[in-house]
């Protein structure tokens, strides 16, 4: 039961993230990239702190007490990871296109097994690889990337994929350890609020009008994604390991599409419809085929 609640929670997150792609692009009319990070990401602890009181708060001191030097550790690197992935993301999506943003981003898919083999001596089970594959070639239909130009925007895109990469290894060395989920996801936020406005005061004109002129999409993308999204993801990986996780994780691309045609009215040819096949075919290969061996091994 434990791990079907995982599977919904992970779906309902990668649906969350893939419908609030376009509040992400939009998002950005009068304001830069850091500041509506901080503003969003703000929202999202909002959102979730008080959520994560009411449930975890008989729990959280005994938890954080356990191994406080390591919970403040996986905290400030978790943050930091997820702090540069979003931010170069928005910041990417000043210099490319969505259709391209989609299909790099899930380059951290095959990231995922890769850091996990070379830098942790991680064995991956043989079902990731062919899974990874059918999820790249399957994004790269559904984002209609060869009708698309490489832009300066798509190397920083890549560089985004390396850090949801090393945020999702992170999230699965924090969840072994801890049982806090609602109240780190409300944390991470917050870290990733401050990290962001930080930055933004140095590098960006942060104007509290502007930040209310684009209110609709930052309290979209912050309740929504940046607080219930990523909060999700902490608890999705309580049973699923990161790499059938980031697999999963890359049908926001499908959801995003789907989105789009019921939304802004942009309908899918055929390659869109063979690029979600091939998703779906990965994530449920991801998900089965490992316990095809467990059943046959008992």
């Amino acid at each position: 039961m434990s791990k079907s609640l995982s599977l919904i929670s992970a779906l309902l997150c990668t649906f969350i993230w893939g419908t609030t792609f376009i509040a992400q692009d939009t998002g950005m009319d009068k304001i830069g990239p850091l500041t509506f990070n901080g503003a969003r990401f703000f929202i999202g602890f909002l959102s979730i702190i008080p959520i994560a009181l009411i449930f975890e708060n008989s729990k959280i001191i005994k938890q954080i007490n356990n191994n406080r030097t390591e919970f403040f550790k996986l905290l400030f690197w978790i943050g930091l990871f997820l702090f540069l992935g979003t931010f170069v993301q928005q910041a990417a999506l000043l210099y490319t296109d969505i259709a391209n943003a989609a299909f790099f981003t899930v380059f951290y898919v095959p990231m995922v097994p890769i850091i996990l083999y070379i830098f942790y001596k991680k064995k991956i089970h043989w079902s990731i690889w062919p899974s990874a594959i059918l999820c790249v070639g399957g994004v790269y239909l559904l984002s209609d990337f060869s009708n698309a130009t490489v832009r300066f925007g798509d190397s920083l895109v890549i560089l985004c994929a390396f850090f949801w990469a090393l945020h999702i290894i992170f999230i699965g060395k924090f969840i072994k350890i801890f049982d806090i989920p609602l109240f780190f996801g409300a944390l991470q936020a917050l870290v990733v609020a401050s990290f962001s406005f930080l930055f933004g005061f140095f590098f960006e004109n942060i104007s509290f009008a502007n930040i209310l002129n684009e209110s609709v999409s930052i309290i979209y993308a912050g309740v929504l994604s940046g607080g219930i999204a990523f909060t999700l993801q902490i608890y999705a990986q309580k049973n699923i390991a990161p790499s059938p996780s980031a697999i999963i994780f890359s049908l926001e691309s499908v959801f995003a599409a789907i989105a789009a045609w019921i939304i802004l009215n942009q309908y899918l040819d055929i390659d869109n419809i063979i690029g979600c096949t091939f998703i779906l075919a990965g994530v449920i290969f991801s998900q089965i085929l490992p316990e095809v061996k467990k059943t046959n091994n008992r």
